[in-house]
């Protein structure tokens, strides 16, 4: 009886220590989202020319997983009373309208976008800028608007234009996630959305291109998947999905003159999207690396001329921030970048792609071409700092008196001087001219050099003031001039390469 007695309480024991511990983890994890159990399948697709009559069969795996999203936006808006100061108005209206004849409103707007169920538990995935700004987000499965469940906003991330929001509800249908690095231009593809709200709605289109980018207005980071499956006001947030129905893009842009579907619709790639799903899930926003390249430069055949190099493949270092992983790894201004981690860099944004996909503390090769010969360096990632705007003090500079008019064909600079150093926020040890004026017609406007651009270097040869420019420009014997040049811009400032034609314009 006595071992009896002992083996239950020894067996209380290890119960009680279970359950604590079980009671410890639930409580350390509360307020956290947990994994969402999705489901991936990254085998290429059956690539026949011989095409089905019906996608039927796709559209009934896929279209249960894509869901209407209805979100509610507060709107204050002031308005003005024309006849306020009228006394006969005012005897009917009073003083309704406040002060000065204005008075504040407030309505509630409601805005219409997709979104795409990615785990039986109600993770979803969008476009940030449906549900940016919301009050309020409601989520209908399918057209069935009985079927509506209250959504919070797991995180977003507007550099990408990526969502994610949770609904309480289980054993939903859920998506299969493709591999949106094995599309191939030219695949067929299907958009599944709520377009104009007449509900869910599906197209068929092929992959038009991929990896565009270099659109201004859209998101920061730009890599999209273009396509001519047609996509209008309504499908953002929507699935992209290839024949075998699985999700290779979130729906979020088109470009159209009408405001309708003109055949250039553009998606942001699954694996994009999956990859700021993680980190939003995990820790609720995006963490990306910095390496400390200013203004990297794709390589014009013009400037690959000039650095020597055997072809465009690569991106050419502008400047590097002091201070920075690429500063302390020797990474210098006139370096061209060429491979990330084994990785080709065939441009300066998959340069940027690159780098912000590797999380901050990531060890990173960097292989590069220094001096016209290639070296490899090593170094450990930073985390991106947050961009501010425009530098409040860059007002432009003034023309001072000692501006000279020959240095390039139609461009005027000028010695820096503290006024100028002051408006345009021009670090102290930085030796260089003011541009003050670039006829819109000229070979350096043609090459890009603006007014309020510093230039620091001719032909690689340092210039402390306008009279050694005028100097070098008349020396300049080649067909081209290789101008390095400061710039503050967008809240960054920092050096990059122009290659100005040095012959007679026609």
């Amino acid at each position: 009886m006595k071992w009896i007695l002992r083996s239950l309480a020894g067996f209380v024991s290890v119960l009680a220590t279970a359950l604590l511990l079980n009671a410890i983890f639930h409580l350390t994890s509360w307020g956290k989202d947990a994994a969402p159990a999705i489901k991936v399948d990254n085998t290429a697709i059956e690539r026949s020319p011989q095409l089905g009559t019906s996608f039927a069969p796709v559209v009934k795996k896929v279209a249960p997983a894509v869901v209407n999203i209805y979100s509610t936006h507060t709107v204050h808006m002031r308005v003005w009373n024309p006849f306020y100061n009228d006394p006969f108005f005012r005897q009917f209206f009073g003083n309704r309208f406040g002060p000065n004849g204005n008075r504040e409103i407030t309505r509630r707007e409601q805005s219409l976008g997709s979104g795409v169920v990615v785990s039986p538990d109600g993770y979803i995935l969008t476009a940030n800028h449906v549900v940016d700004g919301a009050d309020e987000i409601k989520v209908a499965i399918g057209d069935s608007e009985s079927k509506r469940f209250t959504a919070r906003v797991v995180g977003t991330d507007p550099p990408t234009d990526v969502a994610v929001l949770k609904i309480d509800a289980k054993n939903l249908p859920a998506i299969t996630l493709g591999d949106s690095d094995q599309l191939e231009v030219g695949d067929v593809v299907l958009a599944v959305g709520n377009p104009f709200g007449v509900g869910q709605t599906v197209t068929k289109g092929i992959v038009s291109a991929l990896g565009r980018n270099g659109f201004s207005g859209f998101s920061q980071y730009q890599n999209f998947i273009q396509t001519d499956a047609a996509i209008n006001p309504g499908n953002s947030g929507g699935a992209l999905v290839d024949i075998e129905g699985r999700l290779v893009g979130i729906n979020i842009a088109i470009v159209s003159s009408s405001g309708g579907s003109q055949g250039v619709g553009f998606a942001v790639p699954v694996n994009l999207a999956r990859h700021v799903m993680d980190r939003l899930i995990a820790g609720g926003k995006v963490t990306r690396g910095y390496l400390g390249v200013l203004f990297p430069q794709d390589l014009t055949p013009d400037l690959a001329a000039e650095f020597h190099l055997s072809d465009q493949s690569g991106a050419l270092v502008g400047d590097v921030a002091p201070g920075t992983p690429a500063q302390k790894a020797g990474i210098k201004s006139g370096d061209v970048i060429t491979e990330i981690n084994g990785k080709k860099v065939t441009d300066a944004n998959s340069l940027r792609l690159m780098v912000s996909d590797l999380a901050p503390g990531t060890e990173a090769t960097v292989k590069l071409i220094h001096d016209g010969r290639e070296k490899t360096v090593t170094l450990a990632l930073a985390e991106l700092p947050s961009q501010t705007g425009e530098n409040e003090n860059d007002q432009g500079a003034s023309s001072p008196e000692n501006a000279k008019t020959d240095a390039l064909d139609g461009v005027t600079v000028a010695d820096l001087d503290a006024q100028i150093r002051s408006q345009l926020n021009v670090p102290n040890g930085l030796q260089g001219v003011i541009v003050t004026d670039v006829a819109q017609d000229s070979n350096a406007g043609d090459a890009g050099l603006q007014p309020n651009d510093i230039i620091v270097e001719i032909n690689r040869h340092p210039v402390p003031n306008a009279d050694r420019a005028v100097e070098l420009c008349k020396h300049a014997r080649s067909d081209r001039i290789l101008l390095k040049v400061w710039r503050r811009a967008g809240g960054l400032a920092g050096t990059l390469f122009l290659s100005v034609d040095n012959t007679q314009k026609q």
